[in-house]
């Protein structure tokens, strides 16, 4: 056991866990100098900067975890949101694909995929991606909208109703938004009075 790197380690998360970032994100770094194989630093370094919204650093140490851990479908998702969220949704597919590869239960990871699908035009592999999402989560009503407006925009009317009328169900003021959004006042009897 190296006694250095633990005590930059344990100093790290200790600040990180108090919500000092700067002082958490040095700490982390010179844990990671010292063993390059740290591979929690390193994800914890990920973190850090992607909450600070540094998407081109976090996606560097995501990377750098992923090459000390490559089977981890967590960091995969992980590399996708900073990846779509720094505007580069085809890199952002590319690791979406992997973390659903090794975790193919793993929801959010189709449901990056579809918005970033969505992102370049492609929106039937939008609707692919999303369908996924929604089959693992059914109840989520924002999964479900993203769906019917990825519909929307492959030209397929016939699904946008559905999604409007399965919406109804559970989250009615989100149809009704979907049918708005989506230029369908035909499906508006659909949805039940609502009082707000």
């Amino acid at each position: 056991m190296d006694f250095e790197h633990w005590r930059h380690y344990a100093r790290g998360w200790v600040f990180h866990f108090l919500g000092r970032e700067e002082t958490a994100f040095a700490a982390y770094s010179a844990a990671f100098r010292i063993n390059p194989q740290d591979v929690q630093s390193a994800r914890h370094l990920a973190a850090i900067a992607a909450n600070q919204q540094n998407f081109p650093l976090a996606e560097k140490w995501f990377e750098v975890a992923l090459a000390l851990a490559p089977d981890d479908g967590a960091n995969w998702f992980n590399l996708g949101f900073v990846r779509e969220r720094a505007g580069k949704p085809t890199e952002a597919i590319a690791a979406f694909a992997e973390a659903t590869r090794l975790v193919p239960s793993q929801d959010r990871a189709w449901y990056g995929m579809g918005l970033a699908y969505a992102r370049l035009g492609q929106h039937d592999e939008a609707a692919k991606a999303l369908e996924k999402a929604a089959e693992l989560q059914p109840m989520n009503g924002e999964g479900w909208y993203q769906l019917g407006m990825a519909y929307h925009h492959a030209n397929r009317p016939d699904d946008v109703k559905r999604v409007v009328a399965r919406l109804v169900n559970f989250e009615p003021k989100r149809a009704k938004k979907l049918a708005h959004d989506a230029e369908r006042a035909d499906l508006m009897h659909l949805i039940p009075e609502l009082p707000f």
